[in-house]
């Protein structure tokens, strides 16, 4: 197995509440100490403490097992808004927030409404003033590219 499957292991073993997951792991090589990036989140969110707690629990581990052997940077944190939804997990917990899903061939941005094993529901307002409607669009997984939460500062 490589080594960003071992450290996710280790990460999913060090995670106390159920309702956190583990959405990445990558390990970078690059000058100097690599850089063990270990991303985390949560049903209902993750605070500062929870990465911490992980972070840890993971470096004790990860020096117990000498599965990098030379020094490394582990840095333990949550997926920014600058990042695409990357498991269905994710899609879930952000139901009712709005999305903008890049497609194969166009862009569309709309409420998430649900979200099942093999696709999304989003809404959609189109037209204006009186003429505006909201209109319901499936999305199969299969087509989407990336997804972000689109953040409002209403």
């Amino acid at each position: 197995m490589e080594i960003e499957g071992e450290i996710r292991k280790m990460a999913e073993s060090k995670l106390v509440a159920p309702e956190h997951f583990i959405v990445d792991v990558v390990v970078s090589a690059r000058k100097g100490p690599k850089k063990v990036l270990v991303t985390m989140d949560g049903d209902q969110g993750v605070n500062i403490d929870d990465c911490a707690n992980v972070s840890r629990e993971l470096a004790k581990a990860l020096d117990e097992s000498n599965l990098i052997s030379d020094a490394y940077l582990l840095e333990v944190s949550t997926p920014g808004v600058d990042q695409p939804l990357q498991l269905h997990r994710q899609y879930k917990k952000n139901i009712g927030r709005k999305l903008k899903v890049k497609l194969h061939e166009k862009i569309v941005e709309g409420k998430l409404t649900d979200v099942t094993e093999e696709k999304i529901s989003l809404t959609q307002e189109v037209g204006a003033g009186k003429n505006k409607e909201n209109v319901a669009i499936d999305i199969p997984f299969s087509d989407i590219e990336k997804s972000f939460v689109l953040v409002s500062f209403k």
